[in-house]
């Protein structure tokens, strides 16, 4: 008798897999909140003022995936020293609905690029990297208008484009309260950044896992604290600490460093671990990790586009309620992506 061979167990999925489901979700959500099919398509002005070729391509992808949902996307490529100047007339414009910068900008200098992410009006930050924003989801707070709670606060786009990908992989444990639904799981989070590492840790600690954040200075570590019971992240640094350390004790790993010539290695990593890359570039050996986890997912991008769009129709949903919008799209509005 022949013998049968042993299927590969990890499983390969796509970021399109995951943005297909999300983009179905957001086209339906915002045919209610507008609640009027003549309703003119919302409007995303995006801003490109460096020359990275990932930028440029996010945008592409970011100028198709609004053209077949219904979007309008009207991109700016521009000097950076006339950006200030741009964003603010896209704020004070009846007709843009929501402001993506791309970044970096000022290379090497995060003070300037910080200095335009709060030009952004509060209003239209799609990305959510102004500082309300970012002080909700640092100290979880996820409204913008307490004690009402009907205004959910934005979150960064890639951060949660991973959260929504670790929910399609049934990372999250939907048995838990909403908020814990990580707890028991270990990740590392390889990248620091303020735009994409460090929110991203936080966020997945603020929501009960043990989080090791990774970066060339070093490893720290991100806990809601004992028992889950603290209402925000705590940050611990692990003197000594790398990555020999944290990935034998990573249930999931996530790669986003920014250049060609990093590799998770992947003899550190557990048998069954789950594997995502947000970087451009390929942080993992593909075909050598296929044999170590149980899922990989190789990019993210497409997810990223999806979750852009997400928060582009929860910014229309907050705005206070306009003239003649009934009660059903009033409910509409109040109840976009009420899950999060």
């Amino acid at each position: 008798m022949a013998s049968q061979e042993v299927p590969k167990t990890c499983k390969v999925i796509l970021a399109d897999t995951i943005a297909k489901k999300m983009l179905a979700e957001v086209k339906e959500t915002l045919a209610k909140v507008q609640a009027n099919p003549n309703a003119s398509k919302p409007t995303l002005a995006a801003f490109l003022a460096n020359d990275d070729p990932a930028a440029a391509q996010y945008a592409e992808w970011s100028k198709k995936t609004c053209e077949e949902n219904g979007f309008n996307f009207d991109l700016h490529k521009i000097q950076k020293e006339s950006l200030e100047e741009a964003i603010v007339e896209a704020n004070n414009d009846p007709a843009v609905d929501g402001i993506i910068v791309y970044y970096p900008i000022w290379v090497g200098n995060q003070q300037q690029d910080r200095y335009i992410q709060e030009t952004v009006a509060l209003s239209k930050d799609v990305e959510g990297l102004c500082h309300t924003h970012l002080f909700n989801m640092y100290h979880n707070v996820r409204f913008l208008d307490p004690p009402h709670n009907l205004k959910k606060s934005i979150l960064p786009c890639t951060p949660l484009a991973i959260v929504k990908a670790l929910e399609h992989l049934q990372i999250y444990n939907p048995i838990l309260a909403y908020g814990n639904r990580l707890y028991g799981k270990t990740i590392t989070v390889i990248n620091r950044s303020e735009v994409n590492g460090r929110p991203l840790a936080a966020l997945l600690a603020n929501d009960g896992a043990t989080v090791y954040s990774v970066d060339i200075t070093g490893v720290q570590l991100f806990t809601r604290g004992s028992g889950i019971r603290a209402p925000r992240h705590q940050v611990l640094d692990k003197e000594g600490w790398g990555l020999k350390d944290v990935l034998p004790l990573s249930d999931v790993v996530i790669g986003g460093v920014p250049t060609e010539k990093f590799k998770v290695p992947t003899e550190l990593l557990r048998e069954g671990v789950v594997c995502i890359n947000f970087s451009s570039y390929r942080n993992f050996d593909g075909p050598a990790v296929k044999e170590k986890a149980s899922i990989y997912v190789p990019s993210i991008g497409k997810v990223t586009i999806a979750v852009l769009l997400r928060n582009l129709v929860r910014l229309i949903a907050n705005r206070p309620r306009p003239e003649g919008t009934s009660d059903d799209a009033e409910k509409a509005r109040n109840e976009a992506f009420k899950d999060d």
